[in-house]
């Protein structure tokens, strides 16, 4: 008799430290698991450029939808630039507008194609990429104005 009560209480422990490793596995996935979507959107504005959505160059960029960006992440979208003038130019971008003010440097929006330079009639890929800092407060959905611009 002894001896099943010996057997039971050990079955009773292992028991209960299954449960307790359990628990705390799924507490701590749930907590390192936690993530916070910032629904965004952004318009484009071209100065002295053509943007474009479509490499030939007839679709006109007027937004960007950069869809959920999580703390600490990033997202990239291609777009098309035309030089539309008769003289070579030299490419910048801005984002500005931010809403809400304090979105700007939380998020920031950056490309690969700052002072490149294109001639007249040509075009070129380019590729804007959106960060979020992984301490990100204060910011639920944001919008920005993305400026293109050329100068030469």
């Amino acid at each position: 008799m002894e001896q099943v009560n010996a057997k039971r209480a050990v079955m009773l422990v292992v028991v209960a430290c299954l449960v307790g490793m359990a628990v705390g596995s799924a507490v701590t996935l749930a907590v390192l698991n936690v993530q916070r979507a910032i629904p965004s959107t952004g318009l484009v504005v071209a100065v002295n450029v053509g943007v474009y959505s479509d490499v030939a160059c007839t679709l006109n960029l007027t937004s960007i939808d950069w869809g959920t960006v999580y703390p600490g992440g990033s997202v990239s979208r291609t777009i098309y630039v035309k030089n539309t003038g008769n003289v070579p130019m030299t490419l910048s971008m801005a984002a500005t507008g931010w809403n809400p003010a304090g979105a700007a440097g939380q998020i920031n929006v950056t490309w690969d194609k700052e002072n490149a330079s294109l001639n007249s009639g040509q075009s070129t890929s380019a590729t804007l990429t959106l960060s979020v800092l992984q301490s990100v407060s204060g910011v639920t959905s944001f919008s920005v104005n993305i400026i293109i611009s050329g100068s030469g």
